[in-house]
């Protein structure tokens, strides 16, 4: 049994990754050192580079798929991002890396070789668009960012960077769901069958990039949830390098709203129970303000064990993209992976779920605000509260990364109106 990951176009089932079809041949294969960019020239370029957009994947598990990446640029919604972008006569390079847990500052060192290829093999003078999805607005951003401050980087020659549903301020995956996983893991992860799928998503949780993402995180059940170490690290990088790119147009977009509506996930309610072979009466809460017990987890014929949270936002209902999981009985979420993984190790799960909640808040997405901060959280964002030069917010709180015509054919007309 393969494990549930999260990556790049949400989370993906046990055994969905081998469902992809196969994406058509590369016109180019660039080996990186830590990656490997993909080249689809334009038709209208006669196989020539260019007018380079450079599309970076996100975070999952292992290295990155050119199948599920085509696959989801241009197939898994309503826009054909690609296709797009080649009739208006950019060339495509899509790059991913070799290990899409590593470090966003390690990934970023191939983000930087990509740029540099992509310069060397260009022909004439356009300017290129470097942008990505979810992690890969990210590490394109401090890739960007870092070769402005360093002297042995060459000019970078970027015009416009962009960023698809990308958790600038941070992302959040409930402190229920991420305790869960640790217990079950703990209990269960030398289990057959099961066992191997546990280890994998809490190891994924607690990845560099994942702890680096996270805006509250816990390496094991009975930690208190706070920025990881990795996370401040990053923070502090990302500031001495400047922050963002400065000599570039920052555009970005958002799965979720910017009206302040949130996706009717109530605060501090159970959103997923079970009781069967392996635990008793266990269950998980959804995120309120103030003290709170998230859940109580019990293996059968041992004590209980609770969860408990302080002082953090009700973000499972906010304005954003959503933790989505594609599954044989329909898409789930955040609550929907703990059902999954609670029914797998033989327990009968309450019918009535929440399933999903927020993942990528709207104010981080588009870089408007704390997501610490309630108010923040709920309330419409303007303009001037964000720090990227334009943005685009859906017009519904949608699965996270979903490629839509409305979001797609905005960043493309925006990149058009480059020149």
């Amino acid at each position: 049994m393969s494990a549930p990951v999260v990556d790049v176009w949400g989370p993906v089932a046990p055994g969905a990754r081998s469902s992809y079809p196969s994406a058509p041949e590369p016109h180019e294969t660039w080996h990186l050192s830590g990656g490997k960019a993909w080249v689809y020239y334009s038709p209208l370029n006669r196989r020539q580079l260019i007018r380079p957009v450079i599309l970076s994947d996100g975070f999952s598990g292992g290295s990155s798929d050119l199948d599920q990446l085509f696959h989801g640029l241009e197939e898994n919604g309503d826009y054909r991002f690609i296709s797009e972008l080649h009739a208006s006569g950019r060339d495509v390079i899509i790059l991913g890396y070799d290990d899409r847990t590593a470090s966003i500052t390690d990934n970023a060192n191939a983000a930087i070789e990509c740029i540099r290829r992509a310069l060397s093999e260009r022909v004439g003078r356009a300017k290129l668009v470097v942008g990505g999805f979810s992690m890969g607005g990210m590490v394109t951003r401090y890739a960007l960012a870092k070769m402005e401050q360093d002297p042995a980087c060459p000019d970078h020659e970027t015009s416009l960077y962009f960023s698809y549903d990308s958790p600038h301020q941070g992302g959040w995956l409930p402190v229920a769901l991420q305790a869960f996983t640790h217990y079950a893991t703990d209990k269960w992860g030398d289990a057959p069958g099961i066992g191997p799928v546990l280890r994998q998503f809490s190891g994924l949780l607690n990845s560099p990039a994942a702890k680096q993402m996270a805006r509250w995180h816990i390496e094991k059940v009975g930690d208190t949830p706070a920025q990881a170490p990795e996370r401040t690290a990053f923070l502090k990088a990302l500031d001495e390098v400047g922050g963002w790119p400065r000599t570039v147009r920052r555009i970005g977009v958002a799965n979720g709203v910017d009206t302040g509506t949130g996706n009717g996930v109530k605060a501090g309610v159970i959103a997923v129970r079970c009781d069967g072979e392996t635990l008793h009466d266990t269950w998980l809460k959804t995120q309120a303000k103030g003290d709170q017990v998230v859940a109580k987890l019990q293996k059968t014929g041992e004590g209980v064990t609770e969860v408990r949270t302080s002082g953090l936002p009700d973000i499972d209902g906010a304005p954003g993209g959503l933790f989505v999981l594609p599954s044989p009985a329909g898409d789930a979420g955040s609550f929907g992976l703990a059902a999954l993984l609670m029914a797998l190790i033989g327990n009968e799960v309450d019918p009535d779920v929440i399933t999903t909640s927020c993942f990528i808040p709207s104010i981080s997405a588009v870089d408007a605000g704390d997501i610490n901060d309630p108010k923040a959280l709920h309330q419409p964002i303007t303009p001037d509260r964000s720090a990227l030069d334009a943005y685009l917010c859906a017009s519904r709180n949608e699965g996270h990364t979903t490629m839509t015509e409305e979001l797609g054919a905005w960043i493309v007309n925006e990149i058009v109106a480059q020149g």
